[in-house]
């Protein structure tokens, strides 16, 4: 971001400044409400998991540390790609093209290592599965026609 002489904040992005015909358009500002609620998703249902583990442990059944270390830090991802889709409906170039594949290979690799046989209990993989789904969606939306065009040509 850029301040311009009056004071007000100009989106600007590495690559150069934003398309704000395109990315004002009411499609696009749809998909990015939808891709931060995909999100919003993704981060409560990797809250959940956690919070899962949590009871489990708690009413004395066994967890390894696997669980509590996957768990934690899918949720943290979630913050990070909420920032990510956030600055990306602002405008940023770079923003858009992590979230962009973030959103990919994030719930490519939940479900891989979840397959791993012996690796987590069946609850846990159905749980991380769901939240693999929800981060998939957003991918989904993030590659729509009209969201590509909004960054297309910039950079």
């Amino acid at each position: 971001m850029t301040t311009t002489n009056n004071g007000q904040a100009a989106a600007r992005d590495e690559a150069g400044p934003i398309g704000e015909s395109r990315l004002g358009e009411a499609q696009v500002r749809r998909a990015f409400t939808a891709t931060k609620a995909l999100v919003v998703t993704y981060g409560v249902l990797s809250a959940a998991v956690l919070g899962t583990v949590a009871l489990v442990a708690a009413f004395g059944h066994a967890t390894c540390t696997f669980e509590w270390i996957r768990s934690s830090i899918i949720l943290a991802s979630a913050v990070l790609i909420y920032w990510l889709a956030a600055a990306a409906a602002r405008g940023s170039r770079s923003a858009y093209e992590r979230v962009r594949a973030i959103s990919i290979i994030v719930p490519v690799a939940i479900v891989v290592v979840d397959l791993i046989p012996g690796v987590a209990p069946l609850w846990f993989t159905l749980e991380q599965t769901a939240c693999a789904l929800a981060l998939g969606a957003a991918a989904g939306v993030l590659r729509g026609r009209r969201v590509r065009a909004a960054f297309a040509g910039r950079g």
